[in-house]
């Protein structure tokens, strides 16, 4: 059993924005995964909903993800976010069940 952290980050663009929310998480991806600490960071976009896309990421501690945060990369993309999207992005953080 790892003690690592899953987050599910959700984001639905605003009408028009869909192509740039998908290229600024995509740019998201390099910089975050050579993070220390970060072990998955991977964008998804629902097949039904062109809107609609999540984030999956794996973080080897809770201060590696609060490290990401204080980053410029994530600083910009918070900052792009906020102009494209139609409601506030979700963040759920999960960790492994015990056995």
């Amino acid at each position: 059993m790892s003690n690592t952290l899953t987050i599910v980050a959700g984001f639905t663009a605003k009408p028009g924005q869909e192509q740039r929310l998908r290229d600024e998480l995509n740019a998201m991806i390099a910089p975050s995964l050579a993070e220390e600490g970060c072990i998955c960071y991977q964008p998804f976009t629902d097949p039904n909903n062109a809107d609609r896309m999540i984030i999956i990421e794996e973080w080897a501690s809770s201060a590696a993800l609060d490290h990401h945060f204080s980053l410029p990369h994530f600083k910009h993309v918070a900052q792009v976010l906020d102009e494209i999207l139609a409601e506030p992005f979700t963040l759920r953080r999960l960790t492994d069940i015990p056995a």
